[in-house]
């Protein structure tokens, strides 16, 4: 297959090129490197051998997506493209709902035009808002916290509404839980622009001395020990996820939702913890007030995926941790500096 990844220079787009290209596919990247570096892709060919098509372009952009899909033809589109921090989306509603509703609406109407249906979207476990019972399955009752989450609701929305209206589309919902670690050779991870909205790039930036400091956004939740509960999924298996897709996309008219997760919950302190038993030395963090929009408790029942596309999670949270840390050692500016 010749795959569009819109957001491919991303840390889960990149990673999905490498188990794309080792999947025997062709990826072909495009992004506006908004919050991402184009050197995650010389990382893709030091891993795989083989670098991606890359066009820069914004998908809000309309005459550059149609120009895209004049030049290549594609069987599959794999949408990253987006804008995606839950405590950013607070702050900057109206950034997040033209982004990510404008953008999509614009990619999926020159889809049609140019007769590419087959499409899997980067949804996330954002829908399932504050859940009313765990582990979260597909049918759990739809909700959204915060505009970041509404984005991608009302993404699926329009999705299963078009899909319902052309019986062309086979759209694949897929529904991340956390995202972390990063591959085990070293060579790639997560590199967000500026401070890390996200606990595990926080972490290890903190461990590698960028920054001061964890903040742990709460701890009188009703939990354990009283830390938001995730489902963290190592960013290797998330993007086999994809590939699995892929290969039974074809058999799958109309639109579905799917989970990927590990179905197993761990809080920040846990996290924390396993970080630090990864480096050898204590990790310096400080309780702050609880983040506007998250939920207490968030994990997966994800056997919908193991039973659809034989798809589950390989890695636990020693080997997240450890891959984190590797990367983050390896190029401690991130993709800024070269990978000793």
């Amino acid at each position: 297959m010749r795959i569009l990844v819109t957001g491919g220079t991303g840390y889960i787009g990149s990673h999905t090129c490498v188990e794309a290209i080792n999947a025997g596919h062709e990826a072909v990247v495009f992004d506006n490197l908004s919050n991402s570096s184009e050197e995650s892709l010389n990382r893709v060919r030091a891993v795989t051998g083989t670098r991606p098509v890359f066009v820069k372009g914004d998908i809000r952009d309309r005459a550059a997506v149609s120009a895209l899909l004049d030049k290549f033809s594609f069987d599959a589109v794999i949408h990253f493209a987006g804008l995606k921090a839950v405590g950013e989306s607070v702050s900057k509603p109206w950034e997040y709902y033209e982004n990510n509703i404008c953008g999509t609406l614009v990619l999926m109407d020159e889809l049609r035009k140019h007769g590419v249906f087959n499409f899997v979207f980067s949804s996330s476990a954002t829908v399932y808002g504050n859940p009313e019972k765990l582990p979260l399955t597909e049918d759990a009752p739809l909700s959204a916290l915060n505009p970041y989450g509404q984005t991608k609701l009302w993404q699926e929305d329009m999705m299963r509404a078009m899909a319902c209206a052309d019986p062309r589309w086979h759209i694949v919902l897929l529904r991340y839980f956390n995202p972390v670690g990063a591959h085990p050779s070293g060579l790639m991870g997560e590199d967000p622009n500026g401070i890390p909205n996200n606990l595990m790039p926080y972490i290890t930036q903190v461990a590698i001395g960028r920054l001061r400091e964890l903040s742990v956004f709460g701890n009188d939740y009703p939990t354990r020990d009283g830390t938001c509960i995730r489902d963290y999924i190592h960013v290797c298996d998330l993007a086999a996820g994809h590939i699995a897709v892929l290969s039974k996309i074809n058999d799958m008219p109309g639109c579905d939702a799917v989970n990927l997760g590990s179905g197993h919950g761990y809080s920040v302190l846990e996290i924390v913890h396993a970080f630090e038993k990864a480096i050898g030395r204590p990790l310096p963090y400080r309780i702050a007030s609880r983040r506007a929009g998250d939920a207490a408790e968030c994990y997966a029942d994800a056997s919908k995926a193991e039973r659809v596309f034989g798809w589950k999670t390989k890695r636990g949270i020693d080997e997240i941790c450890r891959d984190a840390w590797k990367w983050q050692s390896m190029n401690p500016n991130g993709y800024g500096q070269s990978a000793s």
